[in-house]
């Protein structure tokens, strides 16, 4: 609704309780995504001497910071193309009027728990475009889907020179087993035979009153997965998630030149891939906990970093992955007055399921 000339502050206040309700500190998601985060916290810092993390953080470098987000918003934009392409099957739309989309999908991940940001990302693609919200999130799931394998890739090209602890090897093992069924499902359901078969089977054995809801929902995921069904575009899909996330691994590497860290390329996607793949355990808002355990599980474990100089970088990378994007997005949800009573409902509703 359009402010009236009288009600600005009005106005104003509405927005602020908009921006308030970004948290739900009554949500039990809320409590048990702070209670993960604690947990891996705690193992982050146990032992830690924080004298070393302080005198660490002091010397570092912090000009390589800006370099590092330059790089990291190359990857971003990247990623933003990569979901165009994704799209294409169900609408096609330009990269630039998705890049605001993302963004406020990165912050919503970053101010609400258990990775919530993705509810966010549909519901503000289908506000502006009239999409079903089952298609977008079909097509983010084949975001995730090629981010987890090309982190897994990143530690196969780094196991190549760097010997991976007993820790290491369970978390590729889990994470290559988590996302091989999650191929295997999603193939399956890009079938027209599997269309038919829940159309089929399941559709007679639902009530009256959502048979038809169900069968556009059907429809929706089956449309939202076509990228998959052509095999040029699943090229393209690879190549650009390679490289976006090679921008990222560039984040890391800079960084870690500003802390005065001498490790290579390999080290540097071995601790890209493991820290983002530790982000996938339901935490508290912005992956705080997980990210740093996943870390220092990466270069105190594998490459030998002392682990004050490892947290130090790894507190240092978060922040820089955490604010600028944070605040662009929050910039984008005010300039386009967002409703989240809608998301409030969505979340609510996942919730419940």
């Amino acid at each position: 609704m359009p402010a009236q000339p009288t009600a600005i502050s009005r106005r104003a206040v509405v927005r602020d309780s908009r921006f308030c309700g970004l948290v739900r500190v009554r949500s039990p998601r809320f409590w048990i995504g702070l209670l993960i985060s604690a947990v891996f916290l705690y193992l982050a810092f146990r032992g830690q001497d924080f004298q070393e993390i302080g005198s660490a953080l002091r010397q570092a470098n912090y000009w390589y910071v800006l370099p590092a987000l330059g790089l990291y918003f190359i990857g971003v934009y990247l990623r933003t193309f990569r979901w165009s392409w994704v799209l294409r099957g169900v609408v096609p739309l330009k990269t630039r009027r998705l890049f605001s989309v993302v963004v406020i999908g990165y912050m919503a991940n970053n101010v609400l728990p258990l990775r919530a940001g993705e509810l966010v990302r549909s519901y503000v693609l289908s506000t502006r475009t009239g999409m079903r919200k089952t298609s977008i999130l079909a097509t983010i799931a084949v975001e995730r889907i090629f981010d987890g394998l090309t982190m897994l890739l990143f530690i196969l090209v780094a196991s190549l020179f760097i010997g991976l602890t007993d820790q290491l090897e369970a978390v590729t093992l889990i994470a290559a087993g988590l996302f091989g069924l999650l191929v295997v499902l999603v193939l399956f359901l890009t079938t027209s035979s599997a269309r038919e078969l829940l159309i089929r089977w399941l559709l007679p054995r639902l009530p009256l009153m959502i048979r038809e809801r169900a069968e556009r929902m059907i429809e929706s995921v089956f449309a939202g997965l076509s990228v998959l069904r052509r095999r040029n575009d699943v090229i393209v899909v690879s190549a650009v998630s390679i490289t976006a996330w090679l921008f990222e691994a560039s984040m890391y590497l800079v960084i870690a030149i500003g802390f005065g860290l001498e490790i290579g390329v390999a080290a540097i996607l071995l601790v890209t891939a493991v820290a983002n793949l530790a982000t996938l355990i339901p935490s508290s808002p912005g992956y705080v906990g997980p990210f740093e355990a996943g870390v220092l599980l990466a270069l105190v474990g594998a490459v030998g970093v002392q682990r004050e100089l490892a947290l130090s970088f790894a507190i240092v990378v978060h922040a820089t992955l955490y604010l600028p994007i944070t605040l662009w997005g929050l910039g984008y949800w005010w300039r386009e007055s967002l409703s989240w009573r809608d998301i409030r409902t969505l979340t609510a509703g996942e919730e419940q399921t």
